[in-house]
């Protein structure tokens, strides 16, 4: 068996419509599907065929360690990837939005360069750029 692709990532956030208002404006996310859980908002954001959830957990005010992750629940990562096509259409984005990019702007790799930004709740995120949209190795 193998796997085809990542279908989604769970995200705690602080503030469900200040996120998903933000993964629309930098990313092109919609919500596609919403709900409630445990009195808070919820919902599934797509861009193409990335998706994420976000769970509302509004007391979540920075990224929990690993001792808060297992007594609260909160889902953890160190940080994620997205993949983009346009580095004119990004480097726009980053200006509109004033999006503070981590390691002083755009990171050189052997076949890709990537950004490092933080969304609203502070998860990284790192935007990734392949040569040739073809990812190597």
């Amino acid at each position: 068996m193998h796997v085809k692709q990542l279908d989604h990532l769970n995200l705690s956030v602080r503030d469900f419509d200040e996120t998903a208002d933000w993964y629309r404006r930098v990313f092109g996310f919609e919500v596609v599907e919403r709900g409630t859980y445990n009195g808070q908002p919820w919902g599934v954001l797509k861009s193409g065929d990335a998706m994420l959830c976000a769970y509302q957990h509004p007391e979540l005010d920075k990224q929990p360690d690993a001792d808060e992750v297992a007594a609260a629940g909160f889902h953890r990562i160190a940080h994620f990837g997205l993949r983009i096509t346009d580095r004119k259409q990004w480097e726009e984005t980053v200006r509109r939005e004033r999006l503070h990019v981590h390691y002083g702007g755009a990171y050189p790799w052997p076949n890709s360069t990537s950004w490092y930004v933080d969304d609203p709740t502070g998860y990284s995120i790192e935007v990734a750029l392949w040569n040739d949209d073809t990812p190597r190795f």
